[in-house]
């Protein structure tokens, strides 16, 4: 029986920024459930077609949300634990399914087990709790040992996830997690950092739990087999293809993206029964609106992302097109505060949630767009056509990221007499002798077309 993530199409909220919520946390305040303002993008996650919400970070933490403070409350800037288990019964009553962030490679300096052993020094009984704790020397923040933190980050204290303790911990936390908030899945933070045993544990904890828990890891670089297997995870972030999707457009070279996806998931592809997170932008990398030369391309970018094989993802307020760029020192331009009603009156490309909301549906109804073998038919500088294939359904996709129009002949090896172009009114083309022509094939936009 597939899996209920073959059918999802996610959006993606980093809470602490769309809520508004202070930078730093005052653990003396009261709760403010900022979290309730997420009520008002239900109406919108509806339009656009999307099942599934990657929310997170969300649990008590000291700034950003991945410097934890305690694993079982809610963070107090964006309310309890009760606001977000209201706010998860409403998303499945919308059948929307919850996946959080899973930060267990590393805390924060306000992590309760780390604030013992700043008090207690070598006589704390969690000292064993966090790697290469070395007492004699020193940290950057002048504490009377040293440690090791994530990527040189020394607010980030690494967690010793081999601890018997420290696993039993987490798995606790998980697990009130999926009883108390009902999520169907995790996103494993810097799994490529994480310890692999650690995770392959987890899988396991999750599964006995829900058999249909979805365990996905943030991994940059690397084999995602080594992650991607029965024992460990179900998928991890493709940045393998994060790239090629805004850049293939910039230099006009549709062969970058066409040379991964096929390496990836053509006939011999390295990942051909992956399903992988696909996405444009997040919460750690620039806006796609600004990291494309020419606007128009945000058409068949998010075609290409809503079409190609994987899940994917939507980061919020990037349907509207707009604008973010991080800086050395900071991602809050990554992250703002938004409501959804002033961000769609003040679209600077209104038309762009709507065509998304098209893809989406298509992608739907179409079964082959979820399941179906990728097979590439054509590749140029600036158009590039594939197929999805599966028994029953067979789907080509042409792209133009021209600004006039183009003209494509292209084999379709599959039996029919027409390609119908569900994107385009239904437009059809005649196969004959095993080729169809394209024609036309509209600026900066796409056809996604049946055969039958």
């Amino acid at each position: 029986m597939a899996h209920w993530i073959n059918e999802a199409i996610f959006y993606h909220i980093y809470p602490l920024g769309c809520c508004g919520a202070p930078r730093r946390n005052d653990f003396s305040a009261v709760p403010q459930p900022r979290l309730d303002r997420l009520y008002h993008w239900l109406d919108h996650l509806h339009d656009l077609g999307i099942n599934a919400l990657y929310l997170g970070p969300l649990f008590e933490a000291t700034a950003h949300g991945y410097d934890t403070a305690d694993y079982f409350q809610v963070d107090r800037r964006l309310g309890t634990n009760q606001t977000l288990a209201g706010l998860s019964d409403a998303l499945h009553e919308r059948g929307i399914r919850l996946v959080l962030d899973g930060v267990f490679n590393h805390v924060g300096r306000d992590f309760w087990a780390f604030r013992d052993l700043l008090q207690r020094g070598s006589g704390s009984p969690y000292r064993d709790w966090f790697v290469a704790v070395r007492f004699g020397e020193r940290s950057p923040y002048g504490d009377p040992f040293s440690y090791a933190s994530w990527n040189g980050h020394a607010e980030l204290v690494q967690l010793n996830t081999r601890h018997p303790d420290v696993r039993a911990h987490l798995f606790e936390a998980v697990g009130m997690w999926i009883d108390t908030f009902h999520i169907d899945g995790l996103r494993l933070d810097v799994a490529d950092s994480l310890d692999l045993d650690f995770q392959q544990a987890l899988a396991a904890f999750c599964r006995v739990r829900r058999p249909d828990f979805w365990l996905m890891g943030e991994v940059i670089h690397g084999d995602y087999r080594r992650w991607v297997n029965p024992q460990t995870l179900d998928s991890v972030t493709n940045y393998t293809c994060f790239k090629g999707l805004y850049s293939s457009l910039n230099d006009r070279n549709y062969f970058e993206i066409g040379y991964e996806l096929n390496r990836l998931f053509g006939e011999q592809g390295l990942y051909r029964d992956l399903v992988l997170y696909a996405f444009a932008d997040n919460h750690d990398v620039n806006r796609v609106a600004s990291n494309l030369g020419d606007p128009r391309h945000l058409y068949p970018l998010y075609a290409l992302l809503f079409t190609m094989p994987g899940v994917p993802s939507l980061y919020y307020g990037s349907e509207w097109g707009i604008a973010g760029r991080r800086d050395p020192w900071s991602d809050v331009a990554l992250r703002p505060f938004l409501d959804p009603r002033d961000a769609a009156c003040h679209s600077p490309y209104p038309q762009l949630a709507l065509a998304i909301g098209r893809f989406a549906r298509i992608r739907r109804r179409l079964p082959a767009l979820r399941y179906g073998r990728y097979r590439q038919l054509h590749v140029s500088a600036e158009q590039f056509a594939f197929a999805r294939e599966m028994p029953g359904s067979y789907v080509v996709v042409a792209l133009n990221a021209a600004g006039t129009t183009a003209s494509l002949e292209i084999p379709i090896p599959h039996a029919g007499e027409r390609l119908v172009d569900v994107l385009n009114g239904e437009e059809a083309f005649a196969i004959r002798d095993g080729s169809v022509v394209i024609d036309p094939l509209y600026p900066c936009w796409a056809r996604i077309m049946e055969v039958r």
